[in-house]
């Protein structure tokens, strides 16, 4: 009887450091990567893709192509910016601006959402450090996507 409740025990214990980690929450993650400064004077970023270059599925709403628009018009800004889709970790992203020099930020609406969010910021005269402070608060959360396309 002991060794099975030791046996039950044990595995109790395994079970439990294995599934651990999985158990987090997306909030328990942390702050995705970001670049605390705007890039160093003379340093050429990677360029955002123009609404030309997007098509098929990365093209289908206004709001996908206009994303792109307003990013090439902030790269500094974007470049500072973490983004809570976690492309960091599974795409080696360093930045919100590494989503939009591919295809990735029109395919994710968090990527989409953390831009708009940051162009309306900057627009409002906001610095990259306060975006960034409302993006990891999580106010960008409650830009609307369909609404977005008419930002300008």
């Amino acid at each position: 009887m002991r060794n099975r409740i030791l046996a039950l025990s044990l595995l109790f214990l395994l079970v439990t450091v294995v599934s651990a980690p999985f158990l987090q929450s997306e909030d328990d993650q942390g702050v995705p990567h970001f670049n605390a400064a705007a890039p160093a004077k003379g340093t050429k970023l990677p360029p955002i893709l123009s609404k030309d270059q997007l098509w098929g599925e990365n093209a289908q709403f206004p709001y996908q192509t206009h994303a792109y628009e307003l990013a090439a018009k902030i790269p500094n800004e974007i470049y500072q910016q973490p983004c809570y889709c976690y492309c960091d970790r599974g795409m080696g992203h360093n930045s919100l601006h590494s989503c939009f020099s591919g295809t990735h930020g029109a395919q994710c609406g968090t990527c989409l959402k953390e831009l708009y969010y940051t162009y309306n910021m900057h627009k409002q005269g906001k610095t990259a450090k306060q975006i960034r402070a409302g993006i990891i608060k999580g106010d960008w959360k409650q830009i609307d996507l369909q609404s977005a396309a008419s930002i300008n």
